[in-house]
């Protein structure tokens, strides 16, 4: 088996060349784990403008999906869930496919369905990455197949943490991964478009409430990324009798709170379904 090397750039191929792919490799490069002249990735022939910009970043990029295996250390699959099973039996049986590393960030598709459909030998890890990855602040989760090793863990941890953090759970944990991490952009987008509606409701200009409601999320993400609780960080934020006081109020009487747990629970419960489509 090929002990795969942290301290060393490595040979990364991608298997689908989509948005998340590119800032994945952007990402491998800019922390020195890979070199641009030793990242591949294929694209579907009619996606010129995904062939550019990987070409943009010194790596190659091409139209077929065996070269990748072949010149790669670690494969990462990118491609659309329903897509994930005929892209891995088209490379089934290339030697090169035999005691590799796949790192599959296809959402709803099992470690147990990717093994199925490569070699015996090859190692499988399955990553729930987010759409922030994009600008290097995405949060990523990860769960090993049977026969991943931690070396394995490691490498994907080190990985993943180029764009964002990163984190091993147990697989039945990845809906609930995906509900929160996954779909939680949306919800954020969501109440940052609120709160700008709200100023603008109360005679901000458009550009400006959007301006601040942006800052003020990302500020009060920075500050309890830093350490503490919301909880308490709320309470500094509200004094007796204030507007933000009133303002909280009015949030618990319209059930916010429930209202964002119940959409994590939806979302989890779609996932549930829509993992079982695709693993059957």
């Amino acid at each position: 088996m090929l002990k795969l090397s942290l301290q060393e750039a490595m040979k990364i191929g991608f298997i689908g060349g989509g948005r998340l792919a590119f800032a994945l490799a952007n990402g491998f490069i800019s922390a020195g784990l890979a070199k641009p002249d030793e990242i591949t990735a294929s694209v579907h022939p009619s996606d010129l403008a995904s062939a550019e910009a990987f070409k943009g970043l010194g790596a190659t990029a091409i139209f077929e999906n065996k070269p990748v295996v072949e010149k790669s250390e670690v494969v990462i699959v990118s491609v659309k869930p329903d897509v994930v099973g005929p892209v891995l039996r088209e490379v089934k049986d290339l030697q090169a496919s035999k005691n590799k590393l796949f790192i599959s960030v296809a959402m709803g598709v099992s470690t147990s369905s990717i093994e199925k459909a490569l070699p015996p030998e090859a190692r499988v890890i399955r990553v729930m990455p987010n759409t922030p990855a994009l600008v290097k602040q995405g949060a990523a989760a990860f769960s090993r197949g049977s026969r991943a090793t931690a070396d394995d863990a490691k490498l994907t941890t080190e990985l993943f943490k180029a764009v964002g953090t990163c984190d091993e759970v147990p697989e039945y944990q990845m809906n609930a991964v995906t509900a929160l991490s996954g779909s939680g952009p949306a919800y954020v987008y969501m109440l940052i478009e609120s709160l700008a509606d709200g100023g603008v409701r109360c005679g901000l200009p458009r550009d400006l409430a959007l301006r601040l409601a942006t800052q003020t999320t990302l500020g009060a993400a920075s500050m309890l990324k830093n350490g503490g609780h919301p909880a308490a960080m709320k309470d500094n934020v509200t004094s007796p009798a204030g507007s933000t006081a009133e303002g909280t109020y009015h949030l618990e009487q319209n059930g916010f709170r429930s209202a964002i747990i119940g959409a994590v629970m939806a979302a989890a419960n779609r996932c549930k379904v829509v993992n079982e489509t695709l693993n059957k």
